[in-house]
């Protein structure tokens, strides 16, 4: 069995492309402006496959491999709402193979579609904390 992928972080953007969650799991700590960059740049990728994939009509979610920078491959994912959801992966030299990222993916926008449909979750309609916190 293949090693899983490890995850280096995920982020979250809205439609209108502000960021609704950037995590990061990699340490040191200090990281995570780099990941802060990796979403914003990834953003110019995404919206070119998604004009190329709506010339070409196509429904697929899964935008593949975006790019990979350093010691980190980003990938891609369109949610039907627009919600683009990024995922950095330590690069390894084991093969990481489109089904596992995929099943990520749709675990990320699982995860999501609940959090936002919890009305007792504090900040999920927004997807921003609100004021009060």
């Amino acid at each position: 069995m293949p090693p899983q992928p490890r995850l280096n972080a995920v982020a979250f953007v809205s439609p209108q492309n502000h960021p609704i969650l950037i995590r990061t799991f990699a340490q040191p700590r200090q990281d995570e402006l780099k990941y802060h960059y990796i979403a914003h740049t990834s953003l110019d990728v995404i919206e070119e496959r998604i004009a190329s994939a709506q010339a070409a009509k196509s429904t697929e979610c899964y935008l593949s491999l975006l790019y990979t920078m350093e010691d980190v491959a980003v990938y891609g994912y369109v949610t039907p709402l627009r919600v683009k959801i990024i995922l950095a992966l330590a690069l390894t030299d084991a093969v990481v193979r489109d089904i596992d990222v995929i099943a990520i993916f749709k675990a990320m926008h699982t995860a999501y579609h609940l959090s936002v449909a919890n009305p007792f979750l504090k900040g999920a309609r927004s997807g921003r904390p609100s004021a009060s916190e």
